[in-house]
C-alpha cells in the first residue's frame, strides 16, 4: 500500500467496499443459490468483517491526520455527527423493515412472516420492544451493522487521542478491549430480551482500529511491505480456512482448553479465527501489487461509483434484501426467483449509485455557475451621472474575489 497524491482518488477502497456491499446484499437474502458463491463459503470471515476493516481504513484517511491541537473538538464533533447519521439510518431501515414484513403479512396472508428476524418480540411486547428499538437494545436480524458501526465511531476520538502517543499504545488498548470483551462476555445488553448485541462493538472495534492504524501509517508516508514469510503464513491460513469450510471440518475440537474468543468462530465477539482470516486475506491483497491493482479503475466505473455512495447503497440494499426475504418465504423456491431477486436488487443498487453521482454533478455545476456569477462585474451605464467611480485596483479585486468565494462556501 503506497501513499497516493492528495489530488488523486484511489479507487481501490471504493471497489473493495462495493464488492463488500454486493456480497452483503446476497448474503442478506438467505436461501438463494447465489449465496453459495459468496466468500463466506471460502473461509472463516464474511463480508461484514471486510466492511468494518474497510471502514476503519476510510476513517483513517478521513480523520487520522486531522486530530491535531486546535482541531480536535471539530474532528470529534464530525465523527459524532457521522455516528448520529448512522443512528438515524439504522432507525429508518428498522422501521422500513417492519413495514415490509407487515405489508407481506397482510398482502400474502402470511402471519408467520412476523416471526422472522426478531420481529416476534415486538408483536409480543410492543411497549418494551419499542423502547429497545430506540435505545438499540432490540435489533432486527440483518439490521445490526450500522448500530455497531455508530458506536465504534463514538469511540473514534478516544482512538485518535491514543494515536497521539503512538501506534503501539493504540493497538495495545484496542487489543485489550477486544480480548477482555471476549473473555468476560462483555458488551451492550439487549432489551427486552436477554443477551448482548449480535455484533458487539467492543469486540469489532479492534478490526476497525487495525484498519485505522494502517491507513494513518500510510498517510504519514509509511508503507505495508511484502514480507515473504508473513505472506506465506497468510496464504497458508487462507488455504486452511478454505479447506476447513469446504470439507468441512467443523466437528474437530481445536479449543485445547483455551477461551472461545481465541479458538472459536463466534461472530458476536469476533473470535480470533475470524479476525485472523480477514487480516490474512487483506494482507495478501494489500501487499501483492497485481491483486490490488485490479481494483484501480476509472473513478466513474460502476464499482467505484457504488463504493463511493456506500451508505445510501447499503440502506437500499438492506431494504431490498428484506423484501427479497418476504418474497422467498411466500413463493415456491426456483432458480428464476433467485435470479430475479439477486440480479434485480444489485441492478437497483447500481442505478441508485449512478443517480446519486448524476445529482452530485448537477449540484457541482450549479455551484460553479453561482461562484462565477459572483465574480462578474455589472458594467456602469455610459452616461453615469456625477463623478465616475475609481477603477478597482488588482489587489482590491482579488480581495473581493476571495470574499465572494468564502461567502459562497459558507452560504446556506
Amino acid at each position: 500500500m503506497s501513499q497516493m497524491p492528495p489530488s488523486s482518488r484511489d479507487t481501490r477502497l471504493d471497489v473493495f467496499r462495493a464488492l463488500a456491499l454486493v456480497t452483503i446484499y446476497v448474503n442478506h437474502v438467505p436461501g438463494t443459490i447465489y449465496e453459495n458463491l459468496t466468500h463466506k463459503n471460502a473461509g472463516f470471515s464474511d463480508a461484514a468483517e471486510a466492511f468494518v476493516l474497510i471502514s476503519g481504513i476510510a476513517a483513517g484517511f478521513a480523520y487520522g491526520t486531522k486530530f491535531q491541537p486546535g482541531r480536535r473538538l471539530l474532528t470529534t464533533l464530525r465523527a459524532w455527527r457521522r455516528a448520529g447519521v448512522l443512528y438515524v439510518a439504522h432507525m429508518m431501515t428498522t422501521v422500513a423493515t417492519l413495514g415490509i414484513f407487515a405489508a407481506g403479512t397482510i398482502w400474502f396472508a402470511q402471519p408467520s412472516l412476523m416471526e422472522n428476524i426478531n420481529i416476534q418480540a415486538i408483536v409480543e411486547a410492543p411497549v418494551e420492544a419499542l423502547l429497545g428499538l430506540v435505545t438499540l437494545g432490540h435489533q432486527l436480524g440483518y439490521n445490526n451493522i450500522l448500530s455497531m458501526y455508530a458506536v465504534v465511531l463514538l469511540m473514534l476520538p478516544a482512538f485518535l487521542l491514543l494515536l497521539r502517543f503512538g501506534m503501539v499504545p493504540l493497538l495495545a488498548v484496542s487489543f485489550a478491549l477486544w480480548l477482555g470483551a471476549g473473555l468476560w462476555r462483555v458488551g451492550p445488553v439487549s432489551f427486552p430480551q436477554d443477551g448482548l448485541w449480535f455484533l458487539n462493538p467492543l469486540s469489532w472495534q479492534f478490526l476497525f482500529v487495525i484498519g485505522l492504524a494502517g491507513a494513518v501509517h500510510v498517510r504519514r508516508g509509511g508503507s505495508i511491505p511484502f514480507v515473504p514469510g508473513l505472506a506465506a503464513a497468510a496464504l497458508a491460513y487462507v488455504v486452511v480456512a478454505f479447506a476447513w469450510v469446504r470439507i468441512p471440518l467443523w466437528g474437530i475440537d481445536v479449543s485445547m482448553g483455551l477461551p472461545a474468543v481465541l479458538t472459536g468462530f463466534d461472530k458476536t465477539f469476533l473470535s480470533a479465527p475470524r479476525l485472523l482470516h480477514v487480516l490474512a486475506a487483506a494482507y495478501l491483497i494489500v501487499t501483492i501489487a497485481p491483486l490490488n491493482a485490479m481494483a484501480r479503475t476509472d473513478p466513474r466505473s460502476p464499482l467505484a461509483l457504488l463504493g463511493r455512495h456506500a451508505l445510501p447503497v447499503f440502506i437500499a440494499g438492506t431494504l431490498l434484501a428484506m423484501a427479497g426475504q418476504v418474497l422467498k418465504q411466500v413463493h415456491v423456491e426456483s432458480l428464476t426467483l433467485d435470479t430475479a431477486l439477486i440480479a434485480g436488487g444489485i441492478a437497483l443498487q447500481f442505478a441508485l449509485a449512478y443517480w446519486l453521482d448524476w445529482l452530485a454533478r448537477l449540484e457541482k455545476q450549479g455551484a460553479a455557475r453561482q461562484a462565477q456569477g459572483t465574480r462578474e462585474r455589472v458594467p456602469l451605464p455610459a452616461a453615469w451621472p456625477g463623478p465616475q467611480p475609481k477603477a478597482a485596483s488588482p489587489a482590491s479585486a482579488a480581495a473581493f474575489d476571495r470574499a465572494a468565494a468564502i461567502s459562497s462556501r459558507t452560504s446556506l
